[in-house]
């Protein structure tokens, strides 16, 4: 029988992240793509409980069934899990999305929401992204590394709740130089909320902000993407910091 692979992103549907992905995805097996119907970007690990969630039927074949839901990259995820998948997918998959998930972005990405709720769900995931906002990304280079991860983790798994946060450069000569396991860097979002007025003399406020990364050593996901190199950093639900985990101890226990 051949893998099951669950697909989402927090793009929407339509996405050509996506599509790219649906592509790949389905030289290795089955495809269950379950994404929202709408842009969900920065979701992060959000669900959605208070009103009742809606399912589209966009495509079936053979193979290949796609369903876009009214709700959070995360409620995809639960909801084709439990309702939508004939069996318990061997991957799940996220992205790939436009627009940078390395360093703190993973904390706000609904990409990434979706892949460690699968790793929690007891399932292999991998999300994917490229640095290029861009709407009409070329995936072209993208597309073997791709192809290489998926089929490194179907072969040999990973570890019980770790999932892979994969990033893509974009090259000024279209050339990617290879792959880095390493390290989400240290960085950081400087927001700020810029107050304007509607018609009605009404004020509103709209998120601006600049990203600020002062941590590029050659370990870093941030260094890897700066140099052409796709970043792969493993990614677990455990918030813990264990190196601090004695020291707090020694202050608070008792």
């Amino acid at each position: 029988m051949k893998p099951l692979i669950l697909i989402t992103n927090d793009d929407s549907y339509e996405a050509r992240g996506i599509r790219t992905l649906i592509e790949v995805a389905r030289s290795f097996g089955d495809v269950v793509v379950m994404a929202p119907m709408y842009n969900a970007s920065g979701y992060s690990h959000s669900f959605t409980a208070m009103r009742p969630l809606r399912v589209r039927e966009l495509h079936q074949e053979p193979g290949c069934s796609i369903y876009a839901c009214d709700g959070t990259p995360v409620d995809c995820i639960k909801l084709a899990h439990e309702h939508y998948c004939p069996r318990q997918p061997e991957l799940v998959l996220s992205g790939i999305n436009h627009g940078s998930n390395a360093s703190i972005n993973v904390l706000y990405s609904g990409t990434m929401g979706a892949v460690v709720e699968a790793s929690v769900l007891g399932m292999q995931a991998i999300g994917f992204s490229t640095i290029d906002h861009s709407p009409e990304t070329d995936f072209t280079a993208a597309v073997p590394f791709v192809h290489r991860i998926i089929g490194e983790v179907l072969r040999n798994g990973l570890p019980n709740l770790v999932s892979l946060n994969v990033n893509f450069p974009v090259p000024a000569n279209g050339i990617i130089k290879g792959m880095r396991v390493c390290r989400q860097a240290s960085a950081r979002w400087l927001d700020s909320y810029e107050k304007r007025m509607d018609p009605q003399g009404r004020p509103y406020y709209w998120i601006t902000g600049r990203f600020e990364c002062d941590d590029c050593s050659p370990d870093t996901d941030q260094w890897a993407l700066q140099n052409d190199y796709v970043s792969i950093v493993p990614t677990t639900p455990d918030f813990t910091d264990f190196k601090a985990l004695q020291q707090m101890a020694r202050r608070f226990d008792g």
